[in-house]
């Protein structure tokens, strides 16, 4: 297992790295999703070690549940899909986000813009692909006109929020206050709950990846000392089983059996519980903290903390995004293997390079407009009380 012998200096190598490290988890993720680490090494003979085909092979335009996508061969999946959208929601505000950005400009992208979709083989509106948890947003702010504040409220309680916050850690890279805050604000119009406290939290993981020096270990401590109710005891109950393993595959069963309490889908995914995705300040999302987990697991090595997260089976797709990301954040672009980013960007049709240009981008304008506000109000602040 290696890892990249110094850290990048620059702001676009590490959003260049979280990008397309969270898209090629998301492209190897996506073939097992649903599946247990068992069903996925007997399916494939082992564990996954990369592209893998579909798991009902030429049968997957009909084989449930995946059926009529075509999950596999390296292609993205929805959480691409909705990380690009919103870094073209922030390409056009170029500040920071809440969630009338998201009733002003990600609904419309939604509805409005056909583009390539990887697993349709067409050009299609994202509307038509995304999960009924995302199209929640449509119908609640386009339909509904509902504020959207408080457009998340009422949706089933799950990963669809955090798997495409990565962006907002990056636009606040090394300030995890600030992602967890803007990520909580964006994240209303789609969550409520532990749903929309995981949206904040990642995001926050994202920008403590971004600081000079910093760890899986830092990452994790950052990310505690921002998150709430079950989220926080779910991440801290995984990681502590975490930090005793460096090997993945001894570390499936620890990890799931670590995250259970908390999570409230239950052992069998394709068979949610009656209380599955339910709002509660008990509870978390499963995806975030098994993530985490694995990034202590991998030690920061992409190939291990990723693959990891695929062979773990159930939301893998999704876990795979958020640790891809975190790892590419933390490391750079030279983090993730150029088989795996060269082969997803192809087998996609997707440039994964131009959206990290274009938000890195937005960042740096960003970054210069808190700088401005900031100094506009210690003078005011200094006037008001008396203070230089």
């Amino acid at each position: 297992m290696s890892t990249p012998t110094s850290l990048p200096t620059s702001l676009e190598d590490r959003t260049t790295g979280a990008l397309v490290g969270a898209a090629v988890g998301d492209a190897l993720g996506g073939p097992v999703e649903g599946w247990s680490p068992q069903a996925i090494a007997e399916r494939h003979g082992g564990r996954v070690q990369g592209i893998v085909e579909p798991f009902h092979g030429d049968q997957w335009r009909t084989a449930r549940p995946i059926a009529p996508y075509h999950k596999g061969d390296g292609h993205v999946t929805d959480d691409t899909l909705m990380t690009h959208a919103l870094i073209r929601v922030y390409q056009k505000v170029r500040d920071h986000l809440d969630a009338y950005a998201v009733a002003d400009h990600l609904v419309p992208d939604l509805i409005g813009t056909p583009r390539w979709i990887p697993e349709l083989g067409a050009e299609a509106l994202p509307l038509q692909r995304i999960f009924l948890a995302e199209k929640w947003i449509v119908a609640r702010i386009h339909y509904g006109h509902v504020d959207p504040r408080e457009a998340g409220v009422g949706n089933i309680v799950n990963c669809g929020a955090a798997m495409y916050m990565a962006p907002v850690g990056l636009v606040n890279a090394g300030n995890p206050a600030g992602a967890y805050a803007e990520a909580l604000d964006i994240a209303g119009a789609h969550q409520s709950s532990y749903g929309r406290e995981a949206a904040g939290v990642f995001a926050a993981a994202v920008a403590a990846a971004c600081k000079p020096g910093a760890t899986p270990a830092s990452i994790v401590e950052d990310a505690l000392a921002l998150a709430k109710d079950g989220t926080r005891s779910a991440i801290d109950a995984v990681c502590e089983v975490a930090a005793r393993y460096d090997d993945f595959e001894n570390a499936l069963t620890p990890l799931r059996e670590a995250v259970a309490p908390f999570d409230t889908v239950g052992p069998e995914y394709r068979a949610p519980s009656l209380g599955a995705r339910r709002p509660s300040r008990l509870h978390a999302i499963e995806e975030l903290p098994i993530a985490l987990g694995m990034l202590l697991v991998g030690r920061g090595d992409f190939r291990h903390t990723v693959l990891g997260a695929v062979n773990y089976g159930r939301d893998c797709d999704s876990i795979a995004t958020m640790s891809g990301a975190l790892v590419g954040a933390l490391h750079g672009e030279g983090a993730v293997p150029k088989e795996w980013s060269t082969e997803v960007a192809r087998a996609s049709r997707m440039d994964l390079h131009a959206p990290a240009a274009a938000l890195a981008a937005v960042a740096r304008e960003v970054f210069a407009l808190d700088l401005e506000r900031r100094r506009a109000h210690e003078a005011l602040f200094g006037a008001i009380a008396g203070v230089s």
